[in-house]
């Protein structure tokens, strides 16, 4: 397929590229361009701190997370002891906000996984198989793109009830459309290329084909699409929480602490803003943090083809 024509600095940074790649192999020129982008790293750094910090909570801090203190009932931050203050029922906002991480980043990233494996294996099948099968699988994901996001999650987490395991449960069967949906498309692409068809040819089976040769090349893509639903996955799984369908009292989360924190807002707005401050953070980062792998791993800008 034929290309604009570049002018010489951008040829000459697409020979560039092409060498390294030649001489590196395309992972290691990946892994160098993300370590070039100044942008990925930070936001890979704060995510890092993000998710190490709640892990080792209980080395961080030593406060009960649901022990409560009516005598520091929204304490501004600085205060002795509380270091960001205290919530509604006195308890410390800085170890609610680590242990209520653990909860939000599990209900951001654990959807998003299911989904991964599950509409990964449909988008590959009716991509690569492609037919009747193609058009039963996608006509069923499309019922589902008849709702708003939002509005199905909150659906199908009405109908179940609340709580984690049923939060879990419809952010899942939110996100499997639309990555069934990319999955099929992918692989559609590929199955159609010349070396699909060397090695129909030199017999090998359906599995092997796709196994060796289609994974490999629609793992990326589709990877690369999943980390960028995990900011709008934290998003949905705290609006979940806020309205009351996600996690339940006590249990520390950051869109549930919202909730039990919006009548203090006009008592002490500063404490009562720290759970959207993290939401708002967390989701940033994990959406900067794609779209620099996305530049990174971006086929066409090493080849310098379209």
């Amino acid at each position: 397929m034929s290309t604009s024509p570049l002018d010489p600095r951008q040829q000459a940074t697409v020979d560039v590229v092409q060498v390294a790649v030649q001489s590196r192999g395309y992972w290691a020129t990946v892994l160098g361009r993300i370590l070039y982008d100044k942008v990925t790293m930070i936001c890979g750094l704060i995510l890092l701190l993000i998710i190490l910090s709640t892990v080792f909570a209980d080395w961080i801090t030593f406060t009960d997370p649901y022990k409560a203190n009516m005598l520091k009932r929204l304490k501004p931050i600085g205060t002795p002891g509380y270091p960001l203050g205290g919530d509604e029922m006195g308890r410390d906002m800085l170890t609610r906000l680590l242990y209520g991480g653990r909860l939000s980043l599990f209900m951001g990233i654990a959807p998003v996984v299911l989904a991964l494996g599950i509409g990964g294996l449909l988008g590959l099948t009716a991509g690569f198989l492609g037919g009747r099968i193609n058009m039963l699988i996608m006509r069923i994901m499309d019922v589902f793109y008849a709702f708003p996001s939002v509005l199905l999650a909150v659906a199908i987490s009405g109908a179940l009830g609340a709580g984690i395991f049923n939060a879990i449960v419809s952010l899942t069967l939110v996100f499997i459309p639309p990555i069934t949906r990319v999955t099929e498309s992918v692989t559609t692409q590929i199955r159609n290329l010349d070396y699909i068809e060397a090695a129909r040819a030199s017999g090998a089976g359906t599995f092997a084909i796709i196994r060796v040769h289609v994974l490999s090349n629609v793992l990326g893509p589709v990877f690369i699409y999943a980390t960028s639903l995990i900011s709008v996955c934290i998003i949905l799984a705290s609006g979940l929480s806020f309205l009351g369908l996600g996690t339940e009292p006590p249990e520390p989360e950051w869109g549930l602490m919202l909730n039990t924190l919006r009548q203090s807002i006009y008592v002490n707005p500063e404490v009562a803003t720290l759970p959207g401050l993290m939401i708002f953070i967390t989701s940033l980062t994990f959406n900067l943090l794609s779209d620099g792998l996305r530049s990174a791993m971006d086929i066409r800008y090493v080849r310098g083809t379209s």
